[in-house]
């Protein structure tokens, strides 16, 4: 069953503001990790390195830059939503951050091939 409110446009905006910020936060962890192998194992981080060249790592770090900029993007949305008085383009702008959002991940993507 569908709810009601879960069909408005800006409740789409703020769930993929909500999962971004939790895939980054769990991703976070697994970086700084990788991050600490420059210095305290530099032959593992060799090894990670080689990894980060297969195609559906590469395709996951779009994802990641992708959910990345959903999640700006999405909380410069929020604080408009604080600091500006309510008008109907808050659908328009939160659409324009999705598109943004898209077109940062694709330059990225397109660079990384």
């Amino acid at each position: 069953m569908i709810r009601p409110h879960r069909t408005h446009p800006l409740w789409l905006a703020y769930f993929l503001h909500r999962l971004s910020g939790l895939v980054l936060a769990l991703f976070l962890p697994l970086h700084f990790y990788v991050i600490s192998l420059a210095l305290t194992q530099p032959e593992r981080l060799d090894g990670f390195l080689r990894w980060t060249e297969m195609p559906v790592v590469k395709l996951a770090e779009v994802g990641l830059v992708f959910l990345l900029a959903v999640h700006i993007f999405g909380g410069l949305r929020l604080m408009a939503l604080e600091f500006l008085p309510w008008s109907g383009r808050q659908k328009t702008l939160a659409a324009s951050a999705l598109a943004v959002s898209f077109f940062v991940s694709l330059t990225f993507f397109l660079r990384a091939v």
